[in-house]
């Protein structure tokens, strides 16, 4: 089964933007402790936790959490997400399938939210309903298009149902879809995903499609000049504005052992890095992570909306 969608992932961008890769020290993997295990039921840690030792899960499958909060300062939340994961095991094969989306809206009065909604709506039933059939019907068969193909098609539908349904307004998308090991990402605005390693790397994927981050990439300013600068939020590409636009598209793997991460800038503009994996490391499923990802951004102030969608493929 798998083989036969290995060619969707087949296309001219096959690794995503560059970017710096941060290391740490801090591994997430921990001795585990089974004492007692024949007469006492295992706690949900110890549940969790055996996914990273020698004993692994099969069928191979995806673990997701996620969560979204308006935070401390604004009255409404124009933050969107979307996940949907699902698995077929048959024969000697199986075949984990996720769609992801994470949309941060923008225009003011109603238009920021219809945008983002309008968004993860749109995106999500189009891949849906060109993949999900192809994967698991009866007689599955790979779309004639690739993967990058179809998903720079739902981001382009999204932004044509945004200028019609919510004038005005705009917002920014991280959209995935997982097949296997294997990802597809597309991306506009500021919003990011990022991998996040065991051994205590965060990989930034997407690249800020702002005007400071070009400032910066420029070499007009610093990297500690960007954090403050007064139009940090001012994007140059955004679904709903402008002409049709052509997101970031490529294909990665799925970490192994480690995670997937999408959030708005509502966490990666208030938490570092650093302490975005302390919280993920220490947390005891991608659930739990997402909740004190939140709750750590709300407590430095809570700026803006927080969305935040935490993806491990469990093995």
């Amino acid at each position: 089964m798998k083989k036969l969608f290995e060619n969707l992932f087949k296309s001219k961008t096959s690794s995503p933007p560059e970017q710096e890769t941060l290391k740490r020290t801090s591994p997430l993997v921990r001795d585990i402790k089974m004492a007692d295990a024949e007469t006492a039921p295992l706690s949900e840690e110890q549940l969790n936790r055996l996914t990273d030792g020698e004993h692994r899960i099969q069928p191979m499958q995806l673990v997701v959490g996620a969560a979204r909060d308006v935070g401390k300062s604004r009255d409404k939340n124009e933050d969107a997400l979307f996940t949907h994961s699902s698995l077929i095991g048959a024969s000697n094969a199986s075949l984990p399938f996720g769609v992801f989306i994470v949309a941060d809206g923008m225009g003011g009065h109603s238009h920021g939210e219809m945008a983002s909604e309008t968004a993860v709506r749109t995106i999500s039933s189009y891949l849906i309903d060109r993949l999900f059939t192809a994967l698991y019907g009866n007689n599955p068969t790979p779309p004639a298009e690739s993967l990058q193909e179809i998903i720079k098609s739902a981001i382009q539908e999204a932004h044509r149902k945004i200028t019609k349904s919510a004038p005005g307004g705009g917002t920014t998308v991280t959209a995935v879809i997982t097949i296997g090991t294997q990802m597809t990402l597309a991306h506009v605005g500021d919003s990011r995903a990022y991998n996040v390693f065991l051994d205590g790397r965060m990989h930034q994927l997407t690249r800020d499609h702002s005007l400071v981050k070009r400032l910066e990439e420029l070499g007009q300013i610093t990297a500690e000049e960007a954090v403050n600068h007064p139009q940090k939020s001012m994007l140059y590409r955004a679904l709903g504005q402008g002409d049709v636009p052509d997101p970031d598209v490529f294909t990665a793997s799925i970490p192994q052992p480690g995670y997937l991460l999408l959030c708005s800038d509502g966490l990666w503009g208030v938490l570092s890095e650093d302490q975005i994996f302390e919280i993920i490391s220490g947390a005891a499923n991608p659930q739990r992570a997402c909740q004190s990802l939140v709750d750590a951004a709300n407590a430095r102030g809570g700026p803006d909306n927080i969305t935040v969608v935490l993806v491990r493929m469990s093995n």
